[in-house]
């Protein structure tokens, strides 16, 4: 569990958590924030691990991405409020 608990609070604190969230603001579209959050979710762990997918778990590379989808749909959502307030 606690495991679990450190991969995810890993990723909402790493790349995948603040690079997706400030992609998710540079756009107006939940999709398209979506999309370069999980990006950048899938990417981050395959940099660390050297490019290799023997390297990286399953596990941590769906939170990664999972992390990411949010960061970057929350960061949208911070953009469309913060545009229209």
């Amino acid at each position: 569990m606690l495991e679990l608990l450190g991969t995810i609070g890993g990723n909402v604190l790493g790349l995948p958590g603040i690079l997706g969230l400030a992609l998710g603001m540079m756009t107006r579209q939940y999709w398209l924030g979506a999309l370069m959050g999980g990006l950048v979710g899938l990417i981050a762990p395959m940099l660390f691990a050297g490019w290799q997918f023997s390297h990286v778990g399953a596990m941590a590379l769906s939170i990664a991405i999972i992390v990411g989808v949010c960061a970057g749909s929350l960061g949208t959502a911070i953009r469309r409020k913060g545009a229209t307030v």
